[in-house]
């Protein structure tokens, strides 16, 4: 499931964008960072408990922390940011999705 270090290149110059479409204040910045290391910890957990793990399981173990991570956003995003980053984490899933095919 590893991105080639031109995926992972595109991957960041679209997130720097959408952290700068979204207008975050540097709470709302640090409130999401935080959000998203713990998710990104609780996957890297999950990995390193089941090695043997399949991809399906895996996407599904993401999957769960997207979802973990939107209501959290429910509390310091506006209305307007919420709706840019659903738009955009569904651009992300297209994004990744394609990635994990190939």
């Amino acid at each position: 499931m590893a991105l080639t270090s031109e995926q992972q290149d595109e991957l960041a110059a679209e997130l720097r964008r959408f952290g700068t479409d979204l207008n975050l204040t540097e709470d709302q910045k640090v409130k999401l960072r935080t959000a998203l290391t713990e998710a990104r910890i609780r996957v890297a957990e999950y990995l390193k408990a089941n090695p043997k793990a399949s991809r399906a399981e895996v996407i599904s173990k993401v999957a769960a922390n997207r979802e973990a991570i939107r209501q959290r956003l429910v509390d310091f995003l506006s209305p307007e940011q919420l709706t840019k980053w659903d738009a955009t984490v569904t651009k992300a899933k297209d994004f990744l999705g394609q990635k994990l095919v190939a």
